[in-house]
């Protein structure tokens, strides 16, 4: 019995140790039940109250309520973490394929493009959607087709059109694998559970996501190219003058020249214009909304609130597409950029009119102060001041001193935070702001904060990244999944566990119990090493029933044939497990070889299966050889009468 007792002490050890593994995942299970129902309730409460809630209102609503119950718990962030985490085929999720735009590098590498230039670009992008050829060897033979040196726009005039395209072949496959290493660092950051990120030809990333329900946020973190920019917005006066151009110019009225060197007096013109356009504001009440968006196009759509210290418009969300191709029309392009000028919309809506966001239409200096290419860390909390989400950034030593000219030289000017394009805040600067710290306001709640954290300190993409292929495993078809998977694993158990009972009896209902153990232990090796199960790592467990109960029979039939040459039980029990371990060990081990070479070289769901199948060969093993061995040793002792059938 005292040989005995060290080997039950490790054995018990053992199935602690997998029940204290095994603990994260049973509480998130619970967590997130509790989540869900909390969720549930506050969605029949709020609904009750206001049932016209926009769907945008009532998400951002239930969003926060899950993020409160989150942060106030730091417990269901730490189980999450420990848990078993579950695959795309599992738990829903995304799979995207991406497309680094290799037309736009070119045209950011390009020294001074000219219409010329974007022709060729634009015709070579065109043709390289519909061949696997490079971008860089199209637009190549375009521009030798046109006769026109690629030295004209790339490198230096020294250099002929192979050594400029070997260079561009170069700096294009850079691009791509830097965008493939960004990416990896934003998902690891996400904190998406194993995803997968391969290259797929010269320009394409293959993504899946587990467990990502949210596919705008699942763009914006694979799709945004996190460029970062502080620029100042234009005076009030001055905004409603370009304001009124732009309207004149959609609808083709003449302008004042606004390229004159003396632009102080154009804008005092304009806005005495300005005045008087206001003071008749009767005559524009008199006109049927029809006339009024053909007579003022830019005006029926951009809304100006009157009593607003501030120039900034509104938008309707139904109305953006048609502001954007407003914008978009080269002769308002021209006069933005003679006077150094764009429009960005908010990030987000700041209100909603009859169920439609509405969103501020800013108008800012088109040259950034300053970017992100000087931020070292982003964080993103909740400020105690405010209780809304917010990212604090610092900036390297050159950014901060820069930061600190910019906002000690626009005191009581706003500066717009731009990221993507879109305005995130335009807060007014009330004094110089040293060290280098700054912060972003206007995410919706901690989870787009902490979207937005990632995102800045992953660093900007070298290219924009078109997703050109999109699918999304819904969460039931995912726990369809599991369902069946569970299943199958569970009706295999009860299967073999009644052949081995009703075979082997005794014997046989030890056989089962180990059976259950191994895969305990299966399950807590996963979570221990933080591995991903699949619906192939199913398979592979269901397998390992199979090979467990296949060692236990080579043993018991051993174990008959010792007894029938008249030995003891326990002589028996000693030769069957000798004599059987050599074929059991060999035909483990290949198996594990085999293993080991589809997780080399196997990818996604072959990877999945091999890792369980090795896990299962290991807790096989421990179950088939030593807590089968302890139990008939135990029972023997304690004088049980063992049958095998």
């Amino acid at each position: 019995m005292k040989a005995l007792r060290f080997r039950f002490i490790i054995i018990l050890a053992a199935i602690a140790i997998s029940i204290y593994l095994l603990y994260p995942t049973i509480k998130d299970y619970q967590n997130t039940k509790h989540i869900s129902e909390a969720v549930k309730t506050k969605r029949e409460l709020v609904k009750k109250v206001n049932p016209a809630i926009a769907v945008d209102q009532l998400d951002k609503i239930l969003q926060n309520t899950s993020d409160s119950i989150k942060a106030g718990d730091p417990s269901i962030r730490e189980t999450r973490a420990k848990r078993i985490k579950l695959g795309l085929d599992l738990q829903g999720g995304m799979r995207v394929v991406l497309e680094v735009n290799t037309v736009k590098l070119l045209e950011k590498l390009a020294n001074n493009p000219d219409d010329v230039f974007r022709g060729i670009l634009a015709a070579s992008g065109k043709e390289a959607a519909l061949s696997d050829e490079s971008v860089v060897d199209i637009v190549g033979a375009n521009f030798q087709r046109k006769g026109i040196r690629l030295s004209r726009y790339f490198g230096t005039i020294r250099q002929d059109d192979a050594e400029i395209l070997k260079d561009l072949k170069k700096q294009s496959e850079e691009a791509v694998t830097r965008a493939k290493e960004i990416i990896r660092n934003r998902v690891d950051q996400y904190g998406v559970a194993e995803p997968s990120i391969q290259l797929q030809g010269e320009r394409r990333i293959i993504v899946e996501l587990p467990g990502v329900a949210k596919e705008e946020e699942a763009r914006q973190l694979l799709q945004g190219t996190a460029l970062l920019e502080f620029k100042l917005l234009k005076e009030p006066e001055f905004t409603i003058n370009i304001m009124e151009q732009v309207d004149k110019v959609l609808t083709g009225k003449s302008l004042v020249d606004t390229s004159s060197a003396d632009t102080t007096k154009n804008v005092k013109k304009e806005s005495k214009d300005s005045t008087l356009a206001k003071s008749d504001t009767s005559k524009n009440q008199k006109l049927s909304p029809e006339q009024f968006a053909k007579e003022h196009p830019f005006f029926s759509v951009a809304l100006i609130n009157p009593q607003s210290q501030s120039a900034d418009a509104y938008v309707k969300s139904d109305q953006k597409e048609k502001l954007l191709r407003m914008l978009a029309k080269p002769e308002v392009q021209n006069l933005l950029n003679l006077n150094n000028a764009e429009f960005v919309l908010s990030a987000k809506p700041v209100t909603y009119q009859e169920g439609q966001g509405v969103f501020v239409l800013y108008l800012v200096n088109k040259t950034a102060e300053l970017t992100g290419s000087v931020v070292t860390n982003a964080s993103s909390n909740i400020d105690p001041s405010t209780s809304t989400p917010v990212v604090n950034m610092e900036m390297n030593s050159e950014g901060a001193t820069e930061w600190a000219r910019i906002t000690g030289a626009n005191i009581n000017k706003r500066c717009a935070i731009v990221l993507d394009n879109v305005v995130y805040s335009a807060p007014v600067i009330r004094g110089k702001i040293p060290g280098g710290r700054s912060q972003i306001e206007g995410s919706t709640d901690l989870a787009e904060a902490k979207l937005l954290e990632i995102v800045l300190k992953a660093g900007a993409l070298p290219a924009p990244v078109d997703i050109i292929e999109e699918r999304t495993v819904g969460p039931s078809l995912g726990q369809d999944s599991i369902s069946q998977g569970f299943n199958s694993a569970l009706y295999g158990y009860i299967l073999v566990g009644i052949f081995m009972i009703f075979y082997y009896r005794k014997a046989g209902t030890i056989a089962a119990i180990v059976l259950s153990l191994v895969i305990l232990f299966i399950l807590s090796v996963l979570a221990y090493f933080k591995a991903t199960l699949t619906l192939p790592g199913i398979a592979g467990i269901v397998l390992t029933i199979g090979m467990a109960v296949d060692a236990n029979v080579l043993i018991f039939e051993r174990i008959r044939e010792e007894l029938a040459t008249g030995k003891t039980m326990k002589a028996s029990i000693d030769g069957g497990f000798s004599k059987a371990l050599s074929a059991i060990v060999d035909s483990n081990i290949t198996t594990f070889f085999t293993g080991v070479i589809l997780y080399q070289f196997g990818t996604g769901p072959i990877q999945g299966f091999a890792l369980t199948l090795m896990i299962g060969i290991g807790t096989s093993l421990f179950g088939a050889l030593v807590v089968t061995r302890v139990l008939l040793d135990f029972l023997l002792n304690k004088g049980y009468k063992i049958t095998l059938g």
